[in-house]
């Protein structure tokens, strides 16, 4: 889902880099007033476990691979703006590091990965959690890996690169059991945080009860 450099139009590189840079400043302003300074050390952790995370693949159908975004993971323990600030800062350092996902198309990426699967993730967890919690982690990661990358086969799409008829099925197809991979992961993850760590689940509860 990294778009590399080229691959985006000027107009569509340039306004997704206003939106998610919008969003992202956003999000700084939010965790600061509500978290402030103690929040840091947390969001480091965080950081530092996705980005290794992220460097695990696993494989899925045709050849292709996927690993975990992180973004639905972090939403659902810590909120939308912590898990925009800690995606992005995390495809920043790979671009620039790595030269996974180009510099052009950073903004797009950030807001495919970083905005919306955090917040698609997030909405539907907060909206499934009391019928099912294990189910709604597993839905809501899945859906967000799904529509993110629906949005950037229509960004490939406005751009000129590749038809909407073919991106959109491609990436679709594919996410579709990437997001499989996903959903397992968090899962996984936030079932042993339940165990070892059983606080912080109850606190991601309230915070997401209390999220506006």
């Amino acid at each position: 889902m990294h778009i590399p450099d080229g691959f985006l139009s000027i107009p569509v590189a340039t306004s997704t880099y206003v939106i998610s840079g919008s969003w992202v400043g956003y999000s700084i302003k939010r965790v600061r007033e509500e978290a402030g300074e103690k929040a840091i050390p947390t969001m480091g952790v965080l950081a530092a476990f996705i980005f290794a995370a992220q460097m695990i693949n696993f494989p899925v159908a045709g050849g292709t691979s996927g690993h975990l975004v992180g973004g639905t993971l972090i939403a659902i323990l810590f909120g939308p703006y912590v898990a925009s600030i800690i995606i992005s800062t995390i495809l920043i350092a790979q671009s620039l590091l790595f030269a996974d996902g180009g510099i052009t198309a950073l903004g797009a990426n950030i807001l495919n990965m970083g905005i919306i699967a955090p917040i698609v993730g997030f909405v539907i967890y907060r909206a499934l959690r009391k019928w099912h919690f294990k189910a709604s982690i597993f839905i809501a990661s899945w859906v967000s890996i799904v529509l993110s990358a629906a949005a950037c086969a229509l960004e490939l799409s406005l751009s000129g690169t590749i038809p909407i008829n073919v991106s959109l099925p491609a990436m679709v197809s594919v996410h579709a059991l990437i997001g499989i991979g996903e959903g397992l992961i968090t899962l996984f993850v936030i079932l042993a945080i339940e165990k070892f760590n059983p606080d912080l689940i109850v606190n991601a509860k309230l915070h997401t009860n209390n999220a506006r």
